[in-house]
């Protein structure tokens, strides 16, 4: 009984429930569609965001710093635990300059919204 006790203990409270959750979006002219716009996960999920794109761009994901690019005909794909909760913002930057610029296209394509377990 005393075993499972201290299992229970240092268990990480993340891993309790967590689910791998992949989402797949579209970027086309510039715009992603309204109904892929919101992404909702819990704290401790692993999340895959898989995207296509009708032209070369590099993204980032806000908050967790993470960039990836994506070339038309391919598939671009970031996988990452949410452990930061909150609203975290994914942009589109000019391919000529990188994110730690802070300079980006227009408003958020997608927002990754991650709330506690």
């Amino acid at each position: 009984m005393l075993a499972l006790l201290v299992f229970v203990a240092t268990a990480d409270p993340l891993d309790t429930q967590a689910a791998e959750l992949t989402f797949d979006l579209r970027l086309q002219d510039a715009r992603v569609p309204e109904s892929m716009r919101l992404i909702r996960v819990k704290q401790g999920d692993v999340v895959t965001l898989r995207w296509t794109a009708d032209r070369p761009v590099l993204l980032h994901l806000h908050g967790y710093d993470i960039e990836w690019r994506v070339w038309p005909g391919t598939v671009g794909s970031v996988t990452f635990t949410a452990r930061l909760t909150g609203r975290f913002p994914v942009h589109a930057h000019d391919n000529a300059t990188r994110a730690n610029d802070h300079a980006y296209e227009d408003s958020p394509l997608v927002y990754v919204e991650v709330y506690p377990r």
